[in-house]
């Protein structure tokens, strides 16, 4: 498999496409399509379910993308640390991040390049109607120092004590020198991040305990939604590859089809207490929490697991993807034609359940087709979708290609006797079941 594989089954299939297509296209943009939304969605369902609602201590909160200019100078953004190596071939303009060459010349026309220059990341706007320094800011480069920002008001206001964490899903934005390889590297792109506030001295928990023990659940998380074990590994940062903030750091990599190959989809990081140390300095409000046990103010350190929403996408999708030849359903197409599955865990998967009709020129079939179908959309937590339109066998394949788990096909025996035929996508087992108990056998099924 390759990555244009991904690609070109995102596009036709309605998950993942260009953005501004119509205008030639805009670099390292992408929109997702009815069925692409529905899979972020869900991917970011199953993080927020499992990270704030899983009885671990953990708030959510969705703090603003524009932020006092000031929160990025106190977090290091603004500085050499938030910059990547520069280079411009003098022949044809190009321009590459220097760490990511493999020669010293362009890669385009083998041009010479420019001396090396720092480039940052941050995306800068205005806010108000005049354009001048005084109303500069920036677009946020990651959703973590809002969660900073907030923590006086939350530990306040929610009556918290560490340890604790605070999550949020939301857009950051870095301009890229080098995007590229579909949606792993955008200049867009939305954040899942969790920022856990400790003691470290204290009696819930060393940092070594906190950094092995999120490191362990972030890796569990990917492995039950059915991400292949052999596919995920760590990552131990060495001291020269820690960031600035970074006191340990790990990733956890997947196995990406060549030429990517292992990349990291999510960090997780002991940050110490230099996030609100600084911005107890830079904004001059104290920061601290009362520590009961010894009597005295401290700031409490962070650990941090930061995930991508659009990476985690791109895994599941490709983790998913298999492709068998000569397919596995019956058609009036040629025996070797291959059939692609996509095999997405249930609570992934953009349709949950499709109601096929046998066939579409029998009145009575279609309408206790579509009597089914109303029913289900009301009573099945997810996307249910009605389809007619060609032979039975091509349109298992169609439900297969997009991950739908299970199809109901209403025959003709399901006039005379009241029942439908349950397909399962992986296993292709069909099982009779009756209408009225449809609902719950197809949720006790989707919850598994």
């Amino acid at each position: 498999m390759r990555i244009d594989d991904i690609v070109n089954l995102a596009k036709r299939r309605g998950f993942i496409a260009q953005s501004s297509e119509i205008y030639g296209g805009f670099s390292s943009s992408y929109d997702y399509g009815p069925l692409g939304v529905e899979l972020k969605n869900s991917v970011k369902s199953a993080w927020w379910n499992d990270m704030v609602y899983a009885g671990r201590n953990v708030l959510g909160l969705d703090a603003a993308i524009l932020m006092n200019p000031k929160t990025w100078e106190a977090s290091g953004h603004l500085g050499a640390g938030f910059a990547d190596p520069l280079v411009e071939c003098i022949s044809c303009h190009r321009r590459f991040r220097k760490d990511q060459l493999k020669k010293e010349s362009c890669p385009d026309c083998d041009g010479k390049l420019t001396k090396e220059r720092k480039f940052n990341l941050m995306m800068k706007t205005f806010v108000g109607p005049v354009e001048d320094a005084a109303s500069e800011t920036y677009l946020r480069a990651e959703t973590a120092q809002g969660i900073y920002l907030n923590f006086p008001w939350i530990l306040e206001s929610m009556r918290l004590k560490p340890p604790f964490g605070l999550a949020q899903i939301g857009k950051a934005f870095r301009n890229e020198i080098t995007p590229g390889n579909f949606t792993y590297r955008m200049r867009e792109f939305e954040q899942m991040e969790m920022q856990w506030f400790f003691l470290p001295a204290g009696a819930t928990g060393s940092a070594k305990h906190w950094f092995e023990h999120w490191r362990e659940q972030r890796l569990r998380w990917y492995l039950n939604l059915g991400i292949k074990k052999g596919n995920l590994r760590f990552h131990e940062h060495k001291k020269e590859e820690l960031a600035h903030y970074a006191k340990r750091a790990a990733d956890i990599q997947y196995r990406f089809p060549e030429p990517l190959g292992w990349q990291e989809i999510e960090g997780i990081h002991y940050r110490g207490d230099w996030d609100l140390s600084n911005h107890a300095k830079y904004s001059g409000r104290d920061l601290s929490y009362f520590d009961s046990e010894k009597k005295k103010k401290c700031i409490p350190h962070v650990m941090e697991t930061s995930a991508g929403a659009d990476r985690a996408v791109l895994v599941f999708l490709i983790d998913a993807y298999e492709k068998i030849a000569g397919g596995r359903t019956i058609t009036t197409q040629s025996a070797k034609e291959e059939e692609i599955i996509l095999r997405l865990h249930p609570a992934l998967s953009p349709v949950k359940v499709a109601v096929l009709p046998l066939v579409k020129n029998k009145p009575r079939l279609v309408e206790l087709a579509q009597k089914i179908y109303e029913e289900l959309r009301t009573e099945i937590n997810g996307l249910v979708q009605y389809d007619e339109s060609g032979t039975i066998g091509r349109r298992y394949r169609r439900q297969d290609e997009i991950g739908t788990p299970f199809c109901i096909t209403v025959d003709f025996e399901s006039l005379e006797k009241d029942g439908v035929t349950v397909r399962d996508r992986d296993t292709m087992k069909q099982e009779r079941i009756e209408t009225g108990g449809l609902a719950d056998y197809l949720t006790k099924k989707l919850e598994t």
